[in-house]
This record gives structure tokens, sequence and C-alpha cells, in this order.
């Protein structure tokens, strides 16, 4: 496949499907598979799942669609984006947050990103202790106390750096071609056999029968920071995607799209945990512990335990890995765009500062829990800045920028390819971005904080 390029010179996705495909994988991660079931199970179920979808409606798709008019209108990088737009050197500063970012994100999700390729092989050879959850929890505090975590790291950001080596067109575009028909397919699979579950009747009911007395203001924030965070908002991942759309790339259909597909593999995933949860009488509220945990006990009850393990933790290594293309691809476009290194040169940059920052999140959580702030470990102190801090503060200022400082008439020509097409939400998109987004942000990062 030959690198695609536009008349600026810079790559571009070589179609449609691979832009959606790139921008899905961007988005689908451990938030989906992970985050929604426990979220969803400890707020009630369907009333979460009613209140995700009118946030994701109403929040996610207009902060993403003016990711999106950044990325591809300026055809740069995060930071230059900002100044493409801006001659106000303070706007500068969100390019530098969403690169921030992108680098904290990195260090702690290859670690946990190394979790689920270490469970995927071990699982294949039946070396996970199933017996029990005491067992599975011993486990797991065993395996990350050691050292075992840091190979699997690097073995992790080693495949990261492979695609991202190959470029655009080559790497990025190829893998997501691949990758994600690859876990739909799965997905597919294991809701066909949850279905089969003798639990899938009660599972199905919890996930999609909404009790509307559940919905209080936890249930509420919880849903809008799942809607906001499970789009890879906030940090620049779709500025820098966008960027390599091509001019016929229609911007509102593919955010949509993109919305649209990431949703369902979250509620595919809850159509395959609760149903399982409910069978084998644990709770749906497990939280944390659910995947690596509650998870393979769960498999090791089921007729061929090994192998519905493997193709699990093969399901989250995907999710992963397109996530973690993306978040270090930010970081990438800085170097390439801003400080003008070859692509080589600055992939290997970028994922070695990923990989030093990956291993020493993997440490502080075992032989080295020295490596901690305030005694908290140095994984969690990224976890909390990159997800509770910068990440909202990126959204929020995006939504603002793009709501108050672009030109409207520059924001219709993105949106209807200079009058290709009629766009008839212009007003209400605008209206959002500017006052609806900004608020309902910060709502999630007071929630995040702690300060209400």
């Amino acid at each position: 496949m030959k690198e695609l390029n536009n008349k600026s010179g810079r790559a571009v996705f070589g179609s449609r499907f691979a832009a959606i495909a790139t921008t899905v994988g961007s988005a689908v991660g451990l938030g989906n598979i992970w985050r929604f079931p426990y979220e969803a199970g400890s707020h009630g179920g369907g009333a979460f799942l009613i209140c995700y979808f009118a946030f994701a409606i109403m929040i996610g798709v207009p902060v993403l669609i003016a990711e999106f008019i950044m990325g591809r209108g300026s055809r740069s990088d995060a930071m230059g984006a900002y100044a493409y737009f801006s001659k106000a050197k303070g706007w500068k500063i969100a390019g530098y947050l969403a690169v921030l970012a992108s680098i904290l994100i990195t260090g702690f999700y290859s670690v946990v990103a190394g979790w689920t390729l270490e469970y995927c092989v071990e699982s294949m050879f039946g070396m996970v202790d199933f017996s029990s959850p005491e067992a599975g929890h011993r486990q797991f505090l065993e395996m990350t106390a050691g050292w075992q975590p840091v190979v699997w790291t690097v073995v992790f950001s080693l495949c990261n750096f492979y695609v991202l080596a190959r470029g655009v067109t080559k790497g990025i575009e190829r893998v997501s071609n691949i990758l994600m028909p690859l876990l739909f397919v799965i997905l597919l699979v294991f809701c066909v056999h949850s279905f089969m579950l003798p639990g899938f009747g009660e599972g199905m009911r919890f996930l999609f029968y909404p009790d509307f007395s559940k919905i209080d203001s936890s249930t509420l924030l919880g849903a809008l920071g799942q809607a906001f965070f499970s789009l890879s908002l906030g940090m620049g991942c779709m500025i820098t995607y966008s960027s390599y759309f091509t001019d016929k790339t229609r911007l509102g259909q593919t955010a949509m799209t993109t919305m649209a597909l990431d949703s369902a593999v979250a509620v595919m995933s809850g159509v395959i945990i609760f149903p399982a949860v409910f069978s084998y009488g644990f709770s749906p509220s497990a939280g944390p512990t659910l995947v690596f945990e509650v998870l393979p006990n769960i498999f090791y009850r089921m007729a061929a335990g090994g192998v519905w393990s493997t193709l699990f933790f093969l399901l989250l290594f995907v999710a992963s890995l397109t996530s973690t293309i993306s978040i270090t691809e930010i970081f990438t476009s800085v170097l390439t765009d801003q400080y003008k290194f070859s692509r080589k040169k600055a992939t290997m940059t970028a994922c070695g500062i990923g990989i030093v920052v990956s291993i020493l999140c993997a440490l502080s959580l075992g032989p080295c829990r020295s490596l901690a702030i305030g005694g908290t470990p140095l994984f969690d102190v990224l976890d909390y800045v990159a997800s509770n801090i910068l990440m909202p503060l990126g959204g929020m200022l995006c939504s603002i920028f793009v709501g108050w400082v672009i030109d409207r008439r520059y924001i219709r020509e993105q949106l209807t390819d200079n009058g290709a097409y009629p766009c008839r939400w212009l007003r209400p998109l605008v209206f959002f971005l500017r006052w609806v987004c900004p608020v309902a942000i910060l709502l999630i990062f007071l929630d995040s904080s702690g300060l209400i």
C-alpha cells in the first residue's frame, strides 16, 4: 500500500472506511470493554445506558466534530491546529496539554495493555489460575508485584512502535482496517455465547430495562464522564487523525458513525459480561477487579474456559493496541510537524519516551514502590492527572475554541465541504460548543476531582 498524500504533502487515509476504522479504533479501548460495564453495573444498568446515549449525542458528538474541524481544517497536529486558527500564543498551551496528556496516558495505559497480553498468552497455555476468585486475586497481585509486567509492557510497546514506524497508510490505516473488523467479530462470537448462558435474560433485563428511580447525580455524572472519555476526547487524538482525512470526508457523518460504533462496542461488552456475571452469581458492580479476577473465574466454570479466556484477553489486547497507536501518534505528529523530525526519528522518540514512562509506572506497582508521589504509586498519579484533569481541560478548551474563536463561516465550510451539501444543524452545534459542552465538561472535572 503506497503512502497517500494530499496537495499539501500530508499523508491521508485512503478511504472513508479507513477514516472510520481509525477513529473508532482510537475511541474503542479498555474504557468500552472494562469501564463501561463497571459504570453501568454501579449505576443501575438500563437507566445509566439511556443517560450515556443522551450525553454521547449531546456532548460527545459536538466535541468530536470540533476536533475534526480543527484537525482537517489545519492539516496539522494538536499544537499546530491551535496556532493555525489563532495568532494568540496562549491557545498553543492547549496543544501542549494534549501532548502531555498523551505521554502520561501512554505510560499507565501500556502497563494495563501489557497485563492483557500476558493474560492472553497465559490463558492460551493454561497458566492462569481459574479455581476461585481468591486464587485469581492472588495471581494478579503476584503478577503485578514482580518484573513480569515490565517485560510485557515493553513487548506491547514494541508492537505499538512497529505499527507507527510504518507510517499513516501502511501502518495505522492498514492495521486499523484489519483489527477493527476482527474486534467486532470477536465481540459477536461472545454475544452469541452469552445468549446460551442461563443468566442471559436476567443480564439483559439489567442492561436494557431502565429503572428511572436509579437516576441520581452520581448516575448522570458517571454517564457524562463515560460518554466523554469513551470517545478519546480532549487529548488531541481526533485532531491528529482528522488531519489525515481527505477533503471528501463528511465530518458530521463520520462523527456520528464513530459515536455509534464506539457505543455499540460498549453495549456489546455489557451483553457479554452481565449474563456471565448473573449466571455465576457475581455482582454486576464488581469494579476494577472484574476483568483480571472475576472473569477468569467465570471462564473457568464454562466449557472450554481456556479458549474463552484467551479470546477475551485477545479482544482486550486488540482494543488496547488501536487506542495506544492513536495516543502515541499525537506526539509523533507534533515532532514531525513542529520540530521537523523524520517519521522514523519521531516514532522512535515518541515510543522511546513512552516506554520509559510505562516502565516506571509498572515498577511503581511492584519492585520499586518508592516511585510514588505523596505515597501514591506513579501509575495512579499519571492516571489521575491525565484522566481527571488534562482530558477534561483539553475537551473544554477545544469546545470553547471552536465555538468562540474560529469564524462560523469556516465551520460551515468544513461541515459542508465548501457548500457541496447542506448543513442544517450548524447553529445548534455552535450553541452546544459555546454553552452546553463547556458546562458539562466542567461538571465532569469537578466530579472527578472530588469537588462536588
